[in-house]
C-alpha cells in the first residue's frame, strides 16, 4: 500500500448462498454448506468445484482480480473449508456508482462495450451452447421468469402488465424463427458472461474488470452475445442513465461486427428485464411497499422494451404528391425501420409493351400494379421474418392489396400499421414553399385537390395530414405506428 494511503475498512457481507469478508485489500469469498437455486454445496468438494469454477470463469474477463482459492484450516489444522480470494477494487470505482453520480465519461463506456466484444469473440461455443438460443428454448425461460413473478410478486406488478409482457414476448419469438437461425448459424450463441452489472463492474485506469459471471448454471450463461450487453445496458436504464445504455450498445454493435436488427436489441433488453424482475420479487420478499414499486418499474422497463422492439409492416399510401415518400423517408430514419418503394420497384420491372414509363404507376395497368405490389410485399416478408421493420411506400389504392399486406403481416407475426397521406386540399394551397413534399408536381393545388377527392375508401388507414409541415406529419406518424 503506498505511503500515506488510508487502509480500506474491514467488514463482511452475507447473501444466500455465501460470506465476503472484506479485509485490508483482498476479499474473501466462502460458500455455505446450502442447497439453493437446483446447486447443492452441502458437502465440502461440492463447494471446493464451486470455488474452482468461479476462479476459472471469472478469470476470462478479470485475470488479475481473482487470485485462487485458498483452503479454510480449522484451530487444530484440519481442513475445513474453501474460498475464492480476490483483490479488492476501490468501490468509488464501480460503474454503478458512477452512473449515478454522473461521473461516468464515455470513453469508459466505450472500453466495456471493446472488452466485451472481444470477450465475446474468444467464448466457447458448442451444439449444446448453440441450442439455448432456439426460439423453444428461449420461450421456456420467458415462461419460468414470469411464473414466479405470478406466483410471488403478481400484486406487486399486476396481471395485465404481466400479461402484455408474455404477449409480447411469444409474438416476437413466434415470427423470428428465421431471425434466431442465422444468429445460431453464425456462432452468436456463446458462453458468455450470463449476469453482467453496473454494480459489478469496475471502471480502472488501465480498464474495465466486469466481476461475477454466472459460474454456477452454466446453462443460463449460454445465451446470444446480445443477451450480455442487454443486461448492462439495462441495468444502466434503471439508474437513470439511458444515454450511456445507448452509447454502450452502439458501440459494441461497431466493434463486434454486428448487424442485427434493431428489434433483437429491443427483445433481449425486455428480456434482461424480465430476467431482474424475477431476481427482484426474490429480494423483496417481506420489504413491503418500497421494493413492490421497484418491481413494477422493472416491469414497465420490460414492457416498454418489448413494445419498442415489435416487428411492423407500415403501409404508407395515397395518391401522388400527397408526401407519402417524404413521410415515408422520414419515418424510416427516425425509427432505424427498412422502407420499399414502389417506384424503384415497378423501374425495376419490365416495361409493358404499351407503356414504356411504368414509374409509380402512372397509366400501368391494374394487373401491373397489383403485381408490384405483390413484389414489394414478398421482399418485405423477407425482412419482417429477420425482425426488420418494414415501411412500403406505394399507392395502396386498391382493397385487394392491403388484404394480402395484412396476410403477409399475420404470416410474419407482425404489427400491421396502414398511414394513408391526405392533405387537406385548402391547406394544400397555402403549403410554404419550404415543405414542399404534398405537392403535386405540374398540377398546383386544383390538381391536388382533384386527386384526394378521387382517392378511394380506406377505412382502416389512420389519416396523416401531410399538408401541414412536414416535422407534424412525422410526429403523427410515429404516434400511429407506435
Amino acid at each position: 500500500m503506498p505511503a500515506g494511503a488510508q487502509r480500506p475498512h474491514a467488514g463482511a457481507v452475507e447473501t444466500p448462498g455465501s460470506v465476503l469478508v472484506f479485509f485490508g485489500d483482498r476479499v474473501y469469498k466462502v460458500r455455505k454448506p446450502v442447497e439453493l437455486a437446483g446447486l447443492d454445496l452441502r458437502d465440502r468438494p461440492a463447494r471446493l468445484a464451486a470455488c474452482e469454477a468461479e476462479v476459472v470463469l471469472n478469470r476470462r474477463l478479470a485475470p488479475d482480480i481473482y487470485l485462487g482459492v485458498a483452503d479454510v484450516i480449522g484451530p487444530g489444522g484440519e481442513l475445513c473449508d474453501h474460498m475464492v480470494v480476490m483483490r479488492r477494487l476501490p468501490a468509488a470505482r464501480r460503474l454503478s456508482t458512477l452512473a449515478e453520480n454522473g461521473a461516468a465519461a464515455v470513453a469508459e463506456i466505450h472500453s466495456i462495450a471493446e472488452v466485451l466484444a472481444g470477450f465475446h469473440a474468444r467464448c466457447a461455443t458448442s451444439p449444446r451452447i448453440t441450442a439455448a438460443g432456439a426460439p423453444d428454448r428461449l420461450r421456456a425461460r420467458w415462461d419460468e421468469h414470469l411464473a414466479e413473478v405470478r406466483r410471488d410478486g403478481g400484486t406487486a406488478v399486476g396481471a395485465p402488465l404481466l400479461d402484455q409482457v408474455d404477449r409480447l414476448a411469444g409474438r416476437y419469438l413466434d415470427g423470428r424463427g428465421e431471425l434466431l437461425r442465422e444468429r445460431r448459424e453464425a456462432g452468436r450463441i456463446r458462453d458468455g458472461h450470463g449476469d453482467l452489472s453496473a454494480a459489478d463492474t469496475f471502471c480502472l485506469d488501465d480498464g474495465p474488470r466486469l466481476l461475477d459471471c454466472l459460474e454456477s448454471e452454466a446453462e443460463l450463461r449460454a445465451a446470444d452475445v446480445l443477451a450480455d450487453v442487454a443486461a448492462l445496458a439495462v441495468d444502466l436504464e434503471w439508474l437513470g442513465r439511458r444515454d450511456l445504455a445507448r452509447i454502450l450498445l452502439g458501440r459494441y454493435r461497431e466493434i463486434a461486427g454486428e448487424n442485427h436488427p434493431r428489434s433483437l436489441q429491443d427483445f433481449y433488453c425486455g428480456r434482461r428485464g424480465d430476467a431482474a424482475l424475477s431476481d427482484g420479487v426474490s429480494a423483496s420478499r417481506g420489504r413491503g411497499g418500497a421494493a413492490g414499486r421497484e418491481v413494477r418499474v422493472l416491469a414497465e422497463l420490460a414492457l416498454a422494451r418489448l413494445r419498442q422492439g415489435r416487428v411492423r409492416l407500415v403501409l404508407v399510401g395515397g395518391q401522388r404528391g400527397t408526401g407519402k415518400s417524404t413521410l415515408a423517408g422520414g419515418l424510416a430514419g427516425a425509427e432505424g425501420w427498412t422502407v420499399l418503394r414502389f417506384d424503384v420497384v415497378a423501374a425495376a420491372r419490365p416495361a409493358p409493351p404499351d407503356r414504356p414509363d411504368p414509374a409509380a404507376g402512372r397509366g400501368m395497368p391494374a394487373d401491373a400494379a397489383d403485381a408490384v405490389h405483390t413484389e414489394l410485399l414478398r421482399l418485405a416478408a423477407a425482412a419482417l421474418c429477420r425482425g426488420e421493420s418494414v415501411i412500403v411506400d406505394a399507392p395502396w389504392n386498391r382493397h385487394s392489396q392491403r388484404v394480402e399486406a395484412a396476410e403477409v403481416a399475420r404470416q410474419n407475426v407482425a404489427d400491421l400499421v396502414q398511414l394513408r397521406c391526405t392533405p387537406r386540399p385548402e391547406l394544400g394551397a397555402g403549403r410554404p414553399a419550404s415543405q414542399p413534399a404534398a405537392a403535386a408536381p405540374g398540377g398546383g393545388p386544383t390538381r391536388l385537390a382533384d386527386s384526394v377527392s378521387r382517392v378511394a375508401p380506406w377505412p382502416e388507414s389512420s389519416s396523416i395530414d401531410t399538408a401541414a409541415t412536414v416535422a407534424a406529419a412525422l410526429h403523427d406518424a410515429r404516434r400511429a405506428a407506435a
